[in-house]
């Protein structure tokens, strides 16, 4: 017995002196970052923009792999059964957040299963009407909402995604009745509310500003704390009508669970300075990013407040997927 036990400790000695050395010499291959959204859009972007210099500043190719579906649970699941040593990352995004009440089953556990690294960015929702409506403002059109209970509605990029559940908060805010409407994305729900086929929706800032730049849809608020350097004269939904109303899109990093603290350190540090590194933040601003860049303990903290607060919204929703 006493044999065995100290075979056991010196395995265990030798497997984290292992640790200690791999940490130590990390990085000494490429990084694969796992982005839950398919070549070309938003989240893509931004994670090929701040790819490059955090690959510069770790001396290693960043290479990005694509795995949509499921809400953003498909990358979530690889990178959860990935290994714990900083090889493989999670572009997670405010849809891992409302999954975990979403679903009745996920294969991962948000809290349990990741290490969060840092926010990187986030872009916020706005609220857009068909021109031909009467309203020009939040505060009118909760007026007529509450006016015409159920008779207004509104379109979604489908249900249970961030743009239905954005309503349904601003719903729970306001008092308002407003129907819904679920679309298979987010183009056709604009297809719809510009031919006026709907009254409202929720895009993302970034999405609605062409059509409402050319007049095309009209913008009622930002869904952000703060205004936008791109549309300054837009005001917030919590100056014009509700306080406190706050629905992003978010983006940040994180890695397996018990990946070395050393490790998670210099991602941290690689990110972080990435985003201020020339060129970043000016390209991503002009995206319609709001670029974050926040402590590890701030990104956990603000994961940890998203889950309960989507959690109240899918269940006052009704929405749910097995």
């Amino acid at each position: 017995m006493k044999a065995v036990s100290l075979v056991t400790r010196l395995a265990f000695t030798l497997c984290a002196m292992t640790l200690v050395v791999a940490a130590h010499a990390y990085p000494e291959r490429p990084l694969r970052l796992v982005i839950p959204f398919p070549p070309g859009g938003g989240a893509d972007n931004l994670a090929r923009i701040v790819g490059v210099p955090v690959g510069e500043r770790l001396g290693q190719t960043i290479v990005i792999d694509n795995r949509a579906g499921a809400g953003g649970n498909i990358a979530a699941a690889v990178v959860a059964n990935a290994a714990p040593d900083g090889y493989t990352l999670l572009q997670a995004n405010v849809s891992h957040a409302i999954s975990t009440s979403l679903y009745s089953k996920l294969s991962y556990d948000l809290l349990k299963d990741f290490i969060p690294v840092t926010q990187l960015a986030s872009i916020p929702f706005l609220l857009a009407v068909n021109p031909a409506m009467s309203v020009h403002s939040v505060k009118e059109l909760i007026a007529i909402a509450k006016s015409k209970p159920g008779q207004l509605n509104y379109a979604s990029s489908g249900a249970g995604g961030p743009s239905h559940l954005a309503m349904e908060l601003f719903k729970s805010m306001s008092g308002a009745q407003i129907r819904h409407i679920p679309y298979k994305g987010a183009v056709p729900a604009a297809t719809d509310l510009l031919a006026g086929r709907v009254d409202m929706s929720f895009f993302t800032f970034s999405g609605a500003l062409p059509y409402t730049s050319s007049g095309r849809l009209r913008a009622l608020g930002l869904a952000s704390a703060y205004r936008s350097p791109l549309a300054p004269n837009l005001p917030t939904i919590g100056e014009t009508g509700l306080p406190g109303f706050e629905a992003t899109t978010w983006f940040g990093i994180m890695v397996p669970h018990r990946t070395p603290a050393s490790v998670v350190s210099k991602l941290h540090t690689a990110f972080a300075s990435a985003l201020n590194a020339p060129g970043v933040r000016e390209r991503l601003t002009n995206q319609g990013f709001e670029v974050v860049g926040s402590s590890q303990a701030e990104f956990a903290a603000y994961v940890k407040s998203e889950i309960p607060k989507w959690a109240k919204v899918v269940k006052a929703s009704g929405a749910t997927v097995e």
